[in-house]
């Protein structure tokens, strides 16, 4: 809320501002109708970021839509609404953010693997850029219960992917540094179960090692972030690549405002973003 006007600034926008709209979790279906309604008819209203309750939202007004895009269809979820000539349309943005924030840093091609500690909307979002834009061999996805991972079966399934993918329930940090190690060199591990900002602690223990040359992306950017500092601790020696969730962050409010204001947001732009938003970064502390 307190970036959006310098962003908007940047950006050459006028007279646009942020309406911010809380629900509790759970929330009934017609509050959900009663604010996607209130853009669709609303003359003012050009459409709105979803940083919660995509999926609930979008199984409640899945009608109201005039159209989706294909992750939205294939997620069952929506992070954007925007509108076009009057009719308003739903995009789930993420699998675009997150494979535009992985390009900053993480080689698209190669024989390493990746392990994603986490099974929600994060994680689904970027297994599904990565099953269609990478030639990953394997992708492990760890997630504390099974139905999620069931869920997230079902999403890939209808890919058809080149990759193998494999599911793995689990809730001991202690597999997880097992699995860490089983992997080859350069390989992607990705913390994405909210831990370090949601719920304290780290999926894994200060006993995991990755392997040379690994990859490390913690999509936290605020928290106590314990999975970043064992990952950064490590990087002490080189050859390893640490990375926080801050330019995610950046790059999937700059996919949503492409869309709601029909505007391209190429590199510069985006580092000018950045640059405006460093002063709300929180800053990491290395312990």
């Amino acid at each position: 809320m307190r970036l959006f006007p310098a962003w908007a600034t940047e950006l050459g926008l006028r007279d646009v501002r942020l309406v911010g709209c809380d629900l509790p979790i759970h929330a009934e279906r017609e509050r959900y109708r009663e604010i996607v309604e209130q853009i669709r008819i609303g003359k003012r209203e050009r459409g709105a970021l979803v940083t919660t309750h995509k999926i609930s939202l979008f199984e409640a007004c899945r009608d109201l839509f005039d159209g989706v895009d294909e992750y939205a269809a294939l997620c069952g979820e929506t992070s954007c609404l925007a509108k076009r000539n009057g009719r308003l349309y739903a995009w789930a943005t993420d699998p675009i953010s997150s494979g535009r924030a992985l390009a900053e840093f993480y080689p698209t091609a190669g024989d390493s693997e990746v392990l994603c500690l986490g099974g929600g909307g994060s994680a689904v979002a970027i297994t599904v850029h990565l099953l269609k834009h990478s030639t990953r061999s394997r992708i492990t996805v760890v997630n504390r219960t099974a139905g999620r991972l069931e869920a997230m079966r079902a999403i890939h399934s209808q890919l058809a992917p080149a990759a193998e993918v494999r599911y793995v329930e689990n809730s001991d940090p202690r597999t997880n540094d097992r699995l860490i190690g089983d992997l080859p060199p350069r390989s992607l591990v990705i913390n994405a179960t909210g831990m370090g900002k949601d719920r304290p602690g780290s999926p894994i223990t200060d006993a995991a090692v990755f392997p040379e040359g690994a990859y490390a992306w913690e999509l936290n950017y605020r928290g106590k972030l314990e999975f970043l500092h064992q990952a950064l601790r490590q990087a002490g020696g080189g050859g390893m690549h640490v990375e926080d969730g801050w330019r995610y962050f950046i790059h999937g409010w700059a996919v949503v405002m492409e869309h709601v204001f029909e505007i391209a947001i190429d590199g510069p732009k985006l580092d000018r973003l950045a640059a405006v938003s460093e002063s709300e970064r929180p800053r990491r502390i290395l312990s």
